[in-house]
């Protein structure tokens, strides 16, 4: 935890402990698809969050954030950049869907740079956007560290499956490749 090592004392180092734990205990208490698949667990926590949830690709420029949560009051959208794949793309949807599991939605208000980032979505529409800039706020870390159990639980998860039979390549799906071709005869 490098933040914890800049001297912050003892409350922060207890603060982040405690968000460690939050972040470890919903990532291995929450439902995971199996296999893995990141649209399906999304399906599942806006069934179980009563509110659907869509996932929409943007083109994004070099400052731009990767990943955005935005929350109206029919659905939530998790914006991801269009050119992000494979284990980036996950871990951007992860990350979008932890500040959801996590409640951030109901903590703070849009911040003011919301107009700018998004001019075209009325403001009475918008309930909460986070741009994913930077870890300091202690919301982002959470979310970051659940995203980050999640996607390990599931890729623990898979090499079981995969050591039972039946696994994929792995290396090719970290980066979007599609799971090898299968002849009868090695089926």
């Amino acid at each position: 935890m490098p933040w914890i090592r800049r001297g912050r004392g003892r409350r922060a180092a207890a603060e982040e402990r405690r968000l460690w734990e939050r972040a470890r205990g919903l990532a291995e208490s929450c439902d995971l698809p199996r296999p893995f698949d990141v649209e399906v667990f999304l399906a599942g926590l806006a069934e179980r969050r009563g509110r659907p949830i869509v996932v929409l690709p943007v083109v994004a420029g070099l400052v731009s954030p990767c990943g955005l949560v935005i929350g109206t009051d029919r659905a939530d959208y998790i914006l991801c950049t269009a050119d992000s794949t494979g284990f980036h793309r996950r871990h951007i949807l992860l990350h979008e869907a932890a500040h959801l599991m996590c409640g951030h939605d109901r903590q703070l208000p849009a911040r003011g740079g919301d107009r700018a980032l998004l001019p075209d979505l009325p403001a009475q529409l918008v309930g909460r956007v986070w741009a994913r800039t930077g870890y300091d706020d202690p919301q982002e870390r959470e979310a970051e560290l659940l995203a980050s159990f999640l996607h390990h639980r599931a890729g623990r998860e898979a090499a079981l499956l995969g050591r039972a039979g039946g696994g994929e390549d792995r290396a090719g799906a970290l980066v979007g490749a599609p799971p090898p071709v299968r002849s009868a005869a090695g089926a």
